[in-house]
């Protein structure tokens, strides 16, 4: 069953509180967070949607707080799909099952980039098949996508900051009505 813009701003009201796994933010800050990111940096109303949503696998698979700690990968980035399939562009889809193999990507090509990752995000990398080699990271950025995934993985990472105002909610749902598939 698809889920509608509604159904998406229950789940935010509902869940929306819980900390953000191993992070100092709630599921509802890193996806305001990084949806203002995406809005800041200029991208597109699908590209802003996906850094929204990039995570709602979270919401809609509680695996309770900070699951890699007990060796768990919750593979939200799949969880979410079949709720927002036929809702949302495949290009928004593609950017939300991609942004955690971007992550190995950058691991891969970006010198730096794994040491800056926040705890969390070392354990979730290791439990999701670790940093990319030469010929991985190569097949990962041609895929249809890749590079819209890897933008999202950047904002995806510097969201986490505690206090940080964004516009609420409803501002992006907007946005996300102007790329829905559906009325």
């Amino acid at each position: 069953m698809a889920l509608s813009l509604d159904d998406i701003a229950w789940l935010f009201q509902q869940k929306g509180d819980a900390q953000y796994s191993g992070e100092p933010v709630t599921q509802r800050e890193h996806a305001l967070q990084s949806a203002w990111l995406a809005e800041q940096a200029g991208a597109d109303a699908v590209l802003v949607t996906a850094a929204l949503l990039h995570d709602l696998g979270h919401l809609l698979n509680d695996q309770g707080e900070t699951p890699t700690l007990r060796g768990v990968d919750d593979r939200h980035q799949y969880v979410a799909l079949p709720f927002l399939r036929g809702v949302f562009p495949d290009r928004a889809l593609d950017a939300i099952v991609l942004h955690v193999d971007a992550k190995r990507y950058l691991c891969a090509t970006r010198p730096g980039y794994h040491d800056a990752l926040s705890a969390d995000s070392q354990r979730s990398l290791a439990l999701q098949g670790g940093v990319f080699d030469a010929g991985q990271a190569a097949a990962f950025i041609a895929r249809p996508h890749a590079a819209d995934a890897v933008q999202l993985r950047l904002w995806d990472d510097l969201a986490k900051q505690p206090g940080l105002a964004t516009p609420p909610l409803d501002h992006y749902l907007a946005l996300a009505r102007t790329c829905c598939l559906t009325p």
